[in-house]
């Protein structure tokens, strides 16, 4: 049977990679992450996910950039204060894996994407609750989100890279009827 779960927000993240000066990769986080699932977890492809990342919970641990990331150069927070993504589809690719496909808005730009999703549980909590995880991870190119800001290097490269690597790491508790 088909089931609501919340996301825990205090047990949900996403994180990300981006390479920086074409030399290294500089890392960060989205803390802010809401949303809802759908899931038979006797089959996989009911999965049906929708979250929400507040961009004002995103943090490198460094000050500057942070404030650099939601100004008008990148996610623009003001106008364009949160990401979503809503699912449109869900396949087993594994026993506990599945591709699922949906369609992320980031900097108000929405793009069809697929997700390698890994489904964890359900599993009692010592307090009560059953408790969901999913492990997603994905690749976008951030100039297909408008987000373009760059500087060239004396190598030929560019300050910031184009593809960001994202891993969305996400709890969910059932909703008891």
């Amino acid at each position: 049977m088909v089931s609501q779960w919340n996301i825990d927000a205090d047990h949900s993240v996403g994180a990300f990679s981006i390479r920086h000066m074409t030399v290294a990769f500089v890392h960060g986080q989205m803390n802010r992450v809401s949303g809802t699932i759908s899931f038979d977890p006797d089959i996989i492809s009911s999965l049906a996910v929708r979250f929400e990342i507040d961009v004002e919970g995103i943090m490198t641990g460094i000050t500057k950039r942070d404030e650099h990331l939601k100004s008008e150069d990148f996610f623009d927070i003001a106008a364009y204060p949160t990401i979503t993504f809503q699912s449109t589809g869900a396949e087993r690719s594994g026993f506990n894996s599945c591709i699922v496909r949906g369609d992320i808005t980031i900097h108000g730009i929405t793009k069809s994407i697929v997700l390698e999703t890994d489904i964890l549980g359900p599993v009692k909590s010592p307090f009560g609750e059953t408790t969901l995880g999913l492990t997603a991870t994905m690749v976008l190119n951030r100039e297909d989100f408008g987000l373009k800001w760059n500087e060239p290097m004396d190598n030929g490269g560019f300050m910031v890279g184009k593809e960001v690597q994202v891993s969305m790491n996400i709890e969910a508790d059932l909703v008891e009827n």
